[in-house]
């Protein structure tokens, strides 16, 4: 029995936060819960459950979309949201050390404050934890020009075991400085690692100064989801680089406008939304050229900030406003800016040959594809169907040079098509270093390399 200061077992609690978003990734049923307020709660309970053998799944905000955050049976969900204090914001060395259970967006506020700028900007951001954007690596709208959330983390505290010392051994890993070769890259190797080798209880990031320029949005209608994957393509051709260059098929609009009434009028198969932030109108003007030439229905410079940012708005509202129509299933994949618009045809195929509804929404500009299976609830045969049709994505991903996971992680939804994207060399290295970090399987067991 597990024995610590402020342990939850009430079954209820336990319920709500043994499990992320991800739709019928499987959760287990966990021995208790415990919500750390410091790194000295972390590193007891380490210390207590590798007494005891009882696994410790890390927790933050539960946004994840692939299951990493479930727990596995007789576990203890560590919950680090309640770790939230920004420690420091350096202005002179452009950079901030936060706890793993700060907010995306409050540390952007925060960081403004300064004249500063955090870029990395899942869709997640107003509720997502910074610990749980280092776990998967996670991405959003700006990362197209400025980077994903490994390119920020300069370093971290965490508690681990193995050849660190005794389970609970918290350890010091990266630098402050802006370049750094000293051994190994230990910190990134546990960026997207979501929690399998250790606890992260402190993250050293890199800032930015605060764009001066406004943005300025442009925006493409096409009367199909191939042309607008086509427009990605000449725009990656041409060398234009937008800050972000998202696309929303016409089923996510819909949606988004039906919950918000944001005045958005679709009546259009896919839109392209691209966020030009350089001086001067001439990359604005060349995007708007691309989206035409590439078969767009109409494509304008938008001059109104509010109309602007409605347009972005609805992006973000999308995986909400379709999770009000049911079970969502949320694809991740990515492939070669070139090849864009085949996986949106393949999309459109697998739709139609599962007879499965498949709303896509994309970081369209780095290839990143999110195609969300709708099913009506409590409808099983729906359910197998978009499962399928989710493997077959996978698998065109795959076949067209991509990846199963651009942002989202492994987690539990894609741990056989990782096995089938790295082979079983790759496959056998990564576990290889999770039985080195963690000999004791303690750490997120089951997730990302599965079953050692």
């Amino acid at each position: 029995m597990i024995e610590l200061p402020g342990l939850i077992t009430d079954p209820a609690v336990l319920a709500g936060i043994s499990h992320d978003e991800a739709e019928w990734a499987p959760v287990g049923r966990p021995a208790a819960a415990l919500r750390a307020q410091s790194t000295v709660d972390v590193q007891r309970a380490v210390r207590v459950c590798a007494e005891q053998r009882v696994p410790v799944v890390p927790r933050g905000a539960g946004t994840g979309l692939s299951g990493g955050a479930n727990a596995t049976d007789g576990c203890l969900v560590l919950d680090l949201s309640r770790m939230r204090e920004i420690v420091e914001i350096d202005t002179e060395n452009l950079l901030a050390v936060v706890q793993p259970g700060v907010v995306n967006d409050d540390l952007k506020k925060a960081v403004a404050e300064h004249g500063l700028w955090y870029p990395p900007d899942p869709a997640s951001a107003p509720w997502s934890t910074i610990g749980g954007n280092v776990a998967t690596n996670a991405g959003g709208l700006c990362c197209l020009k400025y980077g994903v959330t490994r390119d920020y983390v300069l370093g971290m505290r965490v508690v681990m075991g193995g050849p660190a010392g005794d389970y609970g051994t918290e350890v010091s890993l990266g630098r402050r400085t802006t370049k750094g070769v000293a051994g190994y890259d230990l910190t990134g190797l546990f960026v997207g690692a979501e929690g399998t080798f250790g606890v992260i209880t402190e993250i050293t990031l890199r800032l930015r100064p605060a764009p001066t320029i406004a943005a300025r949005t442009v925006v493409g209608a096409f009367h199909s989801l191939v042309d607008a994957g086509r427009a990605v393509a000449l725009c990656t051709r041409r060398g234009l680089q937008p800050a972000a260059l998202e696309l929303l098929d016409r089923t996510c609009m819909e949606a988004v406008e039906e919950w918000k009434q944001l005045g958005i009028e679709p009546g259009t198969a896919a839109m392209l939304l691209a966020r030009v932030d350089t001086p001067g109108d001439a990359e604005a003007t060349a995007l708007a050229e691309a989206f035409t030439e590439a078969g767009a229905a109409w494509a304008e410079r938008s001059t109104d900030a509010v109309e602007a940012e409605a347009l972005f708005a609805a992006r973000r509202l999308a995986y909400p406003a379709l999770e009000r129509l049911g079970p969502v299933l949320t694809e991740d994949v990515c492939v070669p800016r070139s090849a864009v618009h085949l996986m949106l045809a393949r999309i459109e195929e697998t739709a139609a040959r599962h007879q499965v509804r498949i709303a896509t929404i994309a970081h369209a500009g780095d290839g990143n594809l999110h195609p969300l299976l709708l099913t009506p609830p409590g409808d099983d045969v729906a359910r197998l169907a978009a499962q399928a049709a989710f493997d077959d994505i996978l698998a065109d991903a795959l076949e067209l040079g991509g990846t199963v996971t651009g942002e989202h992680g492994v987690g539990l939804l894609k741990r056989a098509g990782m096995e089938r994207e790295l082979g079983p060399e790759v496959t056998a290295v990564q576990r290889a270093l999770k039985r080195t970090l963690d000999p004791l399987n303690l750490f997120n067991p089951t997730k990302v390399v599965g079953e050692l």
